[in-house]
């Protein structure tokens, strides 16, 4: 009998079912796990499902009946995969599961950002529409999506659906190849010249060493000063202080962030800091989260734990 052991079950919300595997199993759960007790925890499981919690090497080296380390995500960055390799402990991770809901929520941002929303809403608390006695009044641009060009930054699945949403909403959509790339691939443009065209610039490209602060305080002066930039990718693609600079300064016009360098995050973040800008909107960490994506990661997790013990595993990294 199979012995799984789920981490940080809290990272999926409670009203989301998770299938029983198909195999003998007894199953552990916990809705979270400090470090100093992740081995305790692990020291009978066969397989281990993580979503954030950080599964060393060293660590590792001390639990030799663990047979499949299962992520309960796309991301695998807490896991030390090299030392899997080499030492044969095959590690999944969950696919495909968010191409509705990310896309979704990068245009919501777009659409909220564009037309100041929030800018107007904080404005009627602040009793603007009282002082300016008219039946409306225009504090903010408004700009409309139709015929406004969308940079992608990153060439997967979540920016093609971006794209397909953009496209069908009447925006011009351009893709950037990446950052100092000697050679133009089909259908991109030089990561410049995207930067400098686009209207709202998106971010879906993974987080590695050539991508860390791929937008700082030169590729914001290099936008345009009416541009929106949109990160649901991961929080260090982006300079945080730089960005906050930015939207102060006037050199783009707005922000939508999902995503941070340290999550959970506190006003210790420059974004979070400054909240309360009117062209900064904040979400954490939950562009994802769409309840049939939220199930549909839950579902192909017990896929993979079955494709697994059947002998056929899925979605190895």
């Amino acid at each position: 009998m199979e012995k799984i052991v789920f981490l940080d079950s809290a990272t999926i919300p409670s009203h989301i079912q998770i299938p029983a595997p198909s195999f003998p199993h007894s199953w552990e759960s916990y809705p979270e796990t400090v470090p100093e007790a992740v081995l305790d925890r692990l020291k009978d499981a066969t397989i281990v499902i993580s979503n954030k919690v950080a599964l060393s090497g060293e660590l590792l080296a001390q639990l030799p009946k663990l047979k499949l380390v299962a992520i309960a995500a796309t991301g695998y960055n807490n896991v030390d995969l090299n030392w899997c390799r080499e030492n044969h402990l095959p590690v999944c991770n969950i696919r495909g599961y968010a191409t509705r809901s990310v896309p979704e929520h990068v245009m919501a941002l777009a659409f909220a950002l564009r037309r100041n929303l929030t800018a107007y809403h904080r404005d009627i608390e602040l009793g603007v529409w009282e002082e300016k006695n008219q039946f409306c009044f225009f504090t903010h641009p408004i700009g409309d999506i139709a015929g406004a060009t969308l940079g992608i930054i990153g060439s997967g699945s979540l920016g093609e659906s971006v794209a397909t949403l953009a496209q069908a909403v009447g925006m011009n959509v351009i893709r950037a190849e990446r950052k100092g790339a000697a050679t133009l691939r089909e259908g991109y443009l030089p990561f410049e010249e995207v930067l400098a065209q686009a209207d709202i610039l998106t971010l879906h490209c993974p987080l590695n060493e050539d991508t860390h602060h791929l937008i700082g305080k030169e590729e914001l002066a290099a936008m345009k000063a009416t541009a929106i930039l949109i990160n649901t990718g991961r929080g260090g693609l982006v300079d945080e202080q730089a960005l906050v600079e930015a939207l102060q300064r006037g050199d783009i016009g707005g922000a939508g962030v999902d995503v941070f360098t340290q999550e959970p995050s506190t006003v210790t973040n420059p974004l979070l800091a400054h909240a309360g800008m009117p062209n900064l909107i904040l979400t954490p960490h939950v562009a994802w989260g769409s309840d049939s994506s939220l199930q549909t990661l839950a579902n192909q997790l017990t896929d993979n734990l079955n494709a697994f013990i059947a002998g056929n595993p899925q979605n190895l990294v």
